[in-house]
Parts: structure tokens; C-alpha cells; sequence
């Protein structure tokens, strides 16, 4: 049997809730459920759901997409744009993906980690300081994915304790995903997913959910419990915080045995696990990591078309924390795919992937208002997709490989930019639309399991 230490925390409105601890190691969660005196399909102790469970939310009514260009309020405080984090393959069989870096104008692309063969790398988060990148790396044997950190600079990867290290009943398929970081740097979201594989063939995970834990992987809390009685349902992924560190908002990809049927969603919830809500109507399809604006007044999404993944057809929105004003950036139709967009730190320009029928993704950037569309890398053979956009400058080049010259270098040095840059002559526009993102890269990619 597993061996778990379980406290409790009190939410505002004095429920106590159940929580693992771990010593310093590795954390181990729930017990064996044979032998445990726990009836058949029952969870754990540690995934006991609070006396008001978040698994039956009220949906936001469905608000009817506005006009282009929703507006953003100004920033809080001025902030700098620094480098952009994301994913890229790392070979021309597109079989690994890596996390890379560059500069604001798409210049300086660097290689962070350098993942085992047929590994993929993904879902990259900055820390606060921007001196750390954590992702998920999926192991090409299992197929499962655990959570990982590198420092901006590069450098030797650092495997997060992960939560299940033995073969007991609640570890089975156990799977961590799409880590984010708290405003603050003290918590990490992510989403978890475990238990037996649906019998039927589909390859649906038993439960998926959304959880806290601290960068160093202790002190681990279930933060939402959207399929603790609907085993199957769905999927739980993409986590991203409030500039005021208050709320989540997260992806809830339903399966073919969820209600709706194989639909997507952004959910919003409370960081003491209290208020969830369902923000976008599923017939938008949004999808993937939502992220804040600065100023915490808009909420950047991507839609996703029914049908195979990255079917042509989607778009990028914005919408409103209580889910009004629902705003469409790239208006429709398009023959291209959409994937996820981020905001630059100064809330002035957005970053996103995109891919023109028949070819890989580049990173793109926009203003908030979806004008001035900039085309960032020319390199689709990589795939850049899923960005991140924080105040990390670029490491500094050795002393021996800089040279000297009175003209300002054509590269990139990291230093923010407050506006898109300019298109490059060979740049082709981003063909805009509605409806969803692909999920960004040539084979099926479907965030439930992923």
C-alpha cells in the first residue's frame, strides 16, 4: 500500500479540505484501493471532494462574439518584454520537441533543453523572475508526462517530485502536465491524470483534475474535482493564473462519453478551489492555455473546430473574467490553423502560432486589438507553438564571441518591445479567422491526455 500524510487547509468558508504532504522526497498520493477497505471504483482518502464539491458548476450563459478587438485596460505598471518561451522539434521526423527561446522580434532562437530521442518537451511557463522555464517533458517508452524545470540560461533539466512512484491502484497511468506558475513564484498549477484506461478502447484516462503544489513539488493540493463521480469524462489541462494570483482559468476537454460529447471549454476557478465557473460556451470550442491580460480586465483564448485536430478553421478571442464581451481578434472565414496566444508582459502586443494551410507553425505577434499582425520566425519545419511571453533577457553572448562594430547589430538583444515589430519583407500575413486553433503540430494532438 502507498503511504500518504494527509492535513487539512481552510478554505474562507471554514470547510476543511483534504490534502497530501510530502517530507523531503517523493511525495506519494492516495492508497491502494484493494485491500484498503475501499469499495470498487472508490478514490482515495487524499482525493476526498470538499462538502461542496466543484464538480457540478453553473455554466456562464453564451455570449455572442463581439467585434474585433475587444478592449484592454492599460497595465498597471509599466513592464518589460523579454523573451519568448516555446516549443519546436528537434528533428526533421518531427518525433521530439524541445523548449526554445528568442527575442521579441523572432530573432535568437535558442535551444534550452535537449530532451532524449523521441521525447517531447512542452507546455513551457516562466517563473516570476524569469530565471526559470518549467514544462512537461512525455517519456517516449510510457507515453505519460512528468513535470520539469531549466533555468533560462539552459543548462542540466530538473525533474519536479512527482507525485506517484509506485504501482498502487490510484497511481495507475498517472500523468503531470502544463505547469504554471503562481504570480507570486510560491505555487505551481498543473494537471494531473490517473487511474484505469476506459475499457471500451478509447484511451480515456479514469480521472483528471486540476492541482497546487510548491515549485519543489511538496505540499500537493487537489484544487478542483470536475471528474471525481464521472470517471471518463473528460480531461483537465493548461492551467493559467490571475495577475492577481486570486483565480485559474484551465481547459476542460470533455470525452466522447462527456456532456456535452467530445467539446472543449475554458473553466475559471478560485485559487482556494471555491467558485467554479465555466467561462466560455461550449460552442466556441476554446481550448488550450487561456492567458491573463497584465491588467487582469481580459482573458486570451483559442477556438478549436470539431473534427480532426488541427482542422483549419479557428481563432483567436478575448473575453471578460465574468465571461461577457466575448471578442474575436481574427475574424473568419480562414484556411489556416490558430494556436495558443499569450500576452507580452506590457500588455501591448499578443504572440501567437499560427499555421497557413499546408505548412508547420510560426510564432506571429499582434496588438491587443488584432491589428498590426506581424509574422516573428520563419522557420515552420520547427513547428513554434504554444508560447510563453516573460522579462527574461537573453544570456549573454561569452566575451569571445562578441564583435565589435559602430552599427547597432541586426540581432536581437532581448530588450522589450512596446509595439509588434514590423513585417519582414518575405513575411507572409497570418490568414485570420474564427472558431478554433490547431493544436499545433502534424500529428493528432489532443490535450486530455495528451
Amino acid at each position: 500500500m502507498a503511504r500518504i500524510t494527509t492535513g487539512t487547509r481552510q478554505s474562507p468558508t471554514g470547510r476543511a479540505r483534504t490534502r497530501a504532504s510530502a517530507g523531503a522526497g517523493l511525495l506519494l498520493l492516495g492508497a491502494l484501493l484493494t485491500g484498503c477497505g475501499a469499495e470498487p471504483g472508490e478514490i482515495p482518502l487524499s482525493e476526498i471532494r470538499p462538502e461542496t464539491p466543484t464538480a457540478t458548476p453553473e455554466a456562464t450563459p453564451a455570449a455572442t462574439p463581439g467585434v474585433v478587438g475587444a478592449a484592454v485596460g492599460a497595465p498597471a505598471a509599466a513592464a518589460h518584454n523579454g523573451l519568448i518561451v516555446s516549443r519546436a522539434y528537434t528533428d526533421a521526423a518531427r518525433t521530439s520537441t524541445a523548449i526554445v527561446t528568442l527575442s521579441p522580434d523572432g530573432t535568437g532562437q535558442h535551444q534550452v533543453t535537449q530532451p532524449p530521442a523521441r521525447a517531447l518537451d512542452d507546455r513551457p511557463d516562466w517563473s516570476p523572475d524569469g530565471a526559470t522555464i518549467a514544462f512537461d517533458r512525455t517519456d517516449p517508452q510510457t507515453g505519460t508526462a512528468r513535470l520539469w524545470t531549466v533555468l533560462t540560461a539552459g543548462g542540466p533539466e530538473h525533474q519536479v517530485n512527482q507525485l506517484c512512484d509506485s504501482g498502487t491502484a490510484d497511481c495507475a497511468n498517472e500523468d503531470e502536465r502544463a505547469p504554471a506558475f503562481s504570480p507570486d513564484g510560491k505555487q505551481v498549477a498543473f494537471s494531473r491524470s490517473w487511474g484505469a484506461l476506459d475499457p471500451s478502447g478509447s484511451h480515456q484516462i479514469q480521472y483528471s483534475d486540476l492541482y497546487l503544489m510548491t515549485p519543489e513539488g511538496t505540499d500537493v493540493q487537489r484544487l478542483t474535482f470536475l471528474t471525481n463521480d464521472k470517471p471518463y469524462s473528460g480531461a483537465v489541462s493548461n492551467p493559467s493564473w490571475s495577475p492577481d494570483g486570486k483565480q485559474l482559468t484551465f481547459e476542460y476537454r470533455t470525452s466522447a462519453t462527456g456532456q456535452p460529447a467530445n467539446s472543449r471549454a475554458i473553466y475559471v476557478v478560485s485559487a482556494d478551489g471555491t467558485g467554479l465557473r465555466q467561462l466560455t460556451p461550449w460552442e466556441l470550442r476554446a481550448g488550450d492555455r487561456a492567458d491573463w491580460s497584465p491588467d487582469g480586465t481580459q482573458i486570451l483564448f483559442t477556438t478549436y473546430p470539431a473534427g480532426p485536430d488541427n482542422a483549419p478553421g479557428g481563432g483567436i478571442y478575448t473575453v471578460h473574467p465574468d465571461g461577457s464581451a466575448v471578442g474575436a481578434l481574427t475574424p473568419a472565414p480562414s484556411d489556416a490553423f490558430y494556436g495558443a496566444a499569450a500576452y507580452a508582459p506590457d500588455g501591448k502586443s499578443i504572440v501567437f502560432a499560427q499555421a497557413p494551410a499546408g505548412t508547420g507553425a510560426d510564432l506571429y505577434s499582434m496588438r491587443p486589438d488584432g491589428t498590426g499582425v506581424a509574422r516573428l520566425t520563419n522557420s515552420a519545419d520547427k513547428w513554434l507553438s504554444r508560447p510563453a511571453w516573460g522579462t527574461a533577457e537573453a544570456p549573454a553572448a561569452p566575451a569571445d564571441q562578441v564583435q565589435a562594430s559602430a552599427q547597432p547589430s541586426d540581432q536581437a538583444s532581448g530588450q522589450a518591445s512596446s509595439a509588434p515589430q514590423a513585417p519582414r519583407p518575405d513575411a507572409q500575413q497570418p490568414a485570420q479567422a474564427q472558431g478554433q486553433a490547431p493544436t499545433e503540430k502534424p500529428q493528432p494532438e489532443s490535450d486530455s491526455d495528451e
